[in-house]
């Protein structure tokens, strides 16, 4: 299986590979760049179809990590962890433990955390073997309330900016994906007055987002082509592609997914559709805000008063997008670029 030529690799620092017999821990850990600080990101549990997939996941969402921090201007570079295995089935207290102990070999310049397949719960028992976790119970806890915010936030900021509406009262938004941070979206949406068209891979999720907010049911494959202004992917990457491009009929994409484009040149494909796309790392960046501020003095005000200034950088990007005629995600990068030295690990 090719890495170094594979088309994820993004001059990664390191990629780890580990097994455990008794639990049957397949885990992949990939740093991309500790130039700022040590990597940081959460880990995955997810029944990929195969090791190549997985590979994959792990080379894109922490290469996300590295710029994501430094968008958000936090001392830490980027680093994702992948476990192949169904959440709902293969998740042992034990292999949570052997995961830990995986973790001690990097001796601190891999930090984990929360992702899809892994919970509060699951971030105790990895710290029970390992002191390198972030947002445990006796930490931060849970950051997804934190990621719903900044996403809140930045959709109100796309709505005015691209629809020149001041508030989300009658605003149709189409969340993809019912979890945490979708969730947490979707209360906060309602509140604002927006009507919702919600799906998920999970029916329990839907009925209950249905019934709480009134929201309007559409299935998995259906939501790209629904009439929507705002469509907020909040479930798994690489879902902006060739594919779901020519569904779309929003004006704008704001959700909490990392990695939602499959390829950079999709964002200048949804520039010419004139679909202004908030780039993911931009705006889902509330949760690893959270918790950079772990620790004696946490203060959850504090942290939302940080997460709610995401906006005023995504606007930036919107503007300097606009003038120069290049996609969001373009300027993105080249900020993020600027913030990180991709300088050899050797």
């Amino acid at each position: 299986m090719p890495i170094f030529s594979a088309v994820d690799f993004d001059n990664h620092e390191q990629i780890s590979f580990f097994y455990d017999k008794k639990t049957n821990l397949k885990a992949i850990i990939a740093i991309h760049n500790t130039f700022r600080g040590p990597a940081l990101g959460g880990c995955r549990i997810w029944p990929y179809v195969n090791e190549q997939q997985a590979v994959a996941d792990a080379l894109r969402l922490s290469r996300g990590m590295t710029y994501k921090a430094a968008m958000a201007n936090l001392p830490f570079g980027g680093g994702k962890a992948v476990i192949i295995g169904d959440p709902h089935k293969d998740k042992t207290p034990a292999l949570l433990r052997a995961f830990g102990k995986c973790i001690n070999r990097f001796h601190g310049s891999y930090i984990t955390g929360e992702d899809i397949g892994t919970s509060i719960k699951d971030m105790d028992l990895i710290a029970e073997t390992t002191s390198y976790v972030a947002g445990h119970s006796n930490g931060s806890g849970d950051p997804s309330p934190f990621t719903a915010i900044g996403i809140y936030e930045s959709i109100c900021a796309s709505v005015l900016y691209r629809l020149g509406k001041s508030s989300l009262n009658g605003i149709n938004v189409a969340v993809q994906g019912l979890g945490h941070v979708g969730y947490n979206l979707c209360k906060l949406l309602a509140e604002a007055g927006a009507q919702l068209i919600v799906t998920d891979v999970n029916p329990e999720l839907v009925r209950r987002a249905v019934t709480e907010f009134k929201a309007r049911a559409v299935a998995p494959d259906d939501v790209y082509g629904v009439d929507a202004d705002v469509f907020s992917p909040c479930a798994m990457g690489s879902i902006i592609n060739d594919q779901t491009i020519p569904q779309l009929t929003c004006a704008i994409i704001a959700g909490s997914a990392n990695d939602q484009l499959e390829r950079p040149i999709h964002g200048k494909i949804l520039m010419n559709k004139k679909i202004l796309y908030a780039p993911d790392y931009i705006i889902n960046a509330g949760g690893i805000i959270n918790i950079s501020y772990e620790g004696p003095s946490y203060d959850a005000e504090t942290v939302k008063r940080d997460v709610k200034k995401i906006p005023d950088t995504l606007l930036a990007i919107f503007r300097e997008a606009e003038v120069l005629h290049i996609p969001t995600n373009e300027v993105a990068d080249r900020i993020a670029e600027k913030r990180f030295n991709t300088v050899d690990c050797c």
